[in-house]
């Protein structure tokens, strides 16, 4: 049973843009806190932005100023817009949605390959 898919990624030149979307089930939409991570080759999965409690928002710090995430409560949806991308951007991202009151339960998308050309 699939709960969280992504799509939007794929292969853009440095310094452009893509828009990634993770859609999810109304249940889990409903009760976790949604973020982004990604995984370049031979490193470990890190947190690129998300939704904290009380719907403040976070960044890695290499991506601020550069990425947003943003929802569409209605389509059970978040989104990352992505500007200004960087060869160092390449990676498989990844949805992630924790459940908001045991953070333990988690779920993750399949992934999406975005790749950055220099």
């Amino acid at each position: 049973q699939v709960q969280l898919v992504e799509s939007g990624g794929g292969l853009v030149q440095a310094g452009g843009s893509l828009r990634l979307s993770c859609a999810a089930s109304g249940t889990i939409f409903s009760t976790s806190l949604m973020g982004w991570y990604r995984q370049a080759p031979g490193k470990q999965r890190d947190l690129v932005a998300d939704f904290g409690s009380g719907g403040r928002t976070n960044y890695a710090d290499s991506v601020k100023g550069r990425f947003t995430i943003s929802r569409d409560n209605s389509k059970n949806t978040i989104y990352l817009e992505m500007n200004n991308l960087k060869a160092e951007d390449t990676a498989i991202y990844y949805c992630n949605a924790k459940n908001r009151w045991d953070l333990a339960y988690e779920w993750w998308g399949q992934g999406t390959q975005v790749t950055v050309s220099s």
